[in-house]
């Protein structure tokens, strides 16, 4: 986890927060532990996407690129 953390506040749908809240539940975890985890797979798929489409602006097609550097 982080060393450092700041409390921040924002609103999210009731419906969500409802399914947030029986998740925490059922895993017997802390929301703000699951809220973290959402957001890193987020923040890594986005960072995927936006690689991709630097790929593609290049013409280098994906499989290639990843090929080449043994993933």
């Amino acid at each position: 986890m982080y060393k450092t953390v700041k409390p921040t506040t924002f609103t999210l749908p009731l419906t969500l927060l409802d399914e947030l809240d029986g998740l925490a539940k059922e895993l017997g975890k802390k929301k703000t532990a699951i809220v973290t985890e959402a957001l890193e797979m987020y923040m890594d798929m986005n960072d995927l996407k936006q690689a991709e489409k630097r790929l593609q602006e290049k013409n280098i097609p994906a499989d290639e690129f990843f090929k080449e550097l043994g993933v």
